[in-house]
């Protein structure tokens, strides 16, 4: 698994040219954009595709050719491979064969934009690519709004303003977030502020190029009330997939309140006490 350059040619190591000069192949996104990169660092090894269109169909191959003792290098089309990119089934698969599987470390926007974001990193979570489709997103953000860790999330430019609107709709327009912009390129920029200041900036069209690494401070206390409305949202998303007991015991879970809490917004005609499950005192 060799990690090349996010931008800058000269973070490729040492060690990943040199590993990319003596496999036998390597299995690659994009066989232009990944040529491109070899023909700079003067690497003549044969290439073949591999990306999420025909990663089934290509294991079994590249066994073979491991099983016949080629070594095989895997790159992503940027950055570290298996982080937001395809590769994972091949790596199973040949750990499942007992063949070896190694890492070239690198390049990683992930690790690049946490490092300078200036926000909690002992403790960080990876969403990638958020969902496109509404209620997926909308799934998705109802567990980040009181998640307490540093998220980093991926985005393209084609969704950046849709992302930064629901992000700061979900987790507070005041939450802390660092915006960073084609990291290690020639327009590298990073935006430090509210999710609330980042939106307008989208707004005003700051963010019509590149590509995208967002990170958003953690809720402040995940122990703390969310209060009414969110609670009745993350309610709503969960009750549209799971039946209402279900809905309702993993609203407590992830909004952090107390049962009696959950139960008294969801029905405020009843009170706690009409909850099947609060115990009788």
């Amino acid at each position: 698994m060799v990690a090349t350059p996010i931008g800058n040619l000269e973070d490729l190591s040492p060690r990943a040219r040199r590993v990319l000069a003596e496999v036998s192949l390597i299995a690659v996104e994009d066989t232009r954009h990944t040529g491109r990169l070899l023909s700079r660092i003067g690497v003549e090894t044969p290439t073949i595709s591999y990306h999420d269109h025909n990663e089934r169909s290509r294991v079994q191959g590249l066994l073979e050719r491991l099983f016949a003792g080629d070594d095989v290098a895997l790159v992503s089309d940027a950055g570290t491979p298996l982080v937001s990119d395809p590769g994972y089934r091949l790596v199973a698969a040949a750990r499942d064969a007992g063949i070896v599987v190694q890492a070239v470390p690198g390049p990683s926007a992930a690790t690049a934009a946490i490092s300078i974001a200036g926000l909690p990193s002992d403790r960080w979570v990876f969403e990638g690519f958020l969902p496109r489709q509404a209620n997926d997103l909308r799934a998705r953000l109802a567990l980040l709004a009181h998640e307490p860790r540093t998220a980093v999330i991926f985005a393209s430019v084609h969704h950046l303003k849709r992302t930064l609107v629901a992000l700061a709709e979900s987790l507070g327009a005041s939450r802390p977030a660092l915006l960073a912009r084609e990291l290690t390129k020639l327009h590298e920029e990073s935006c430090f502020g509210s999710l609330g200041e980042l939106v307008e900036l989208s707004r005003q069209g700051r963010f019509s190029r590149g590509e995208f690494v967002l990170v958003v401070g953690g809720a402040g206390d995940a122990r703390s009330s969310p209060g009414s409305a969110e609670i009745r949202r993350i309610y709503a998303v969960l009750s549209a997939e799971l039946p209402p007991k279900q809905a309702l015991a993993l609203t407590v879970r992830l909004s952090g309140a107390r049962r009696r809490e959950v139960y008294s917004t969801l029905h405020p005609g009843d009170g706690a006490s009409n909850d099947p499950e609060e115990p009788v005192t």
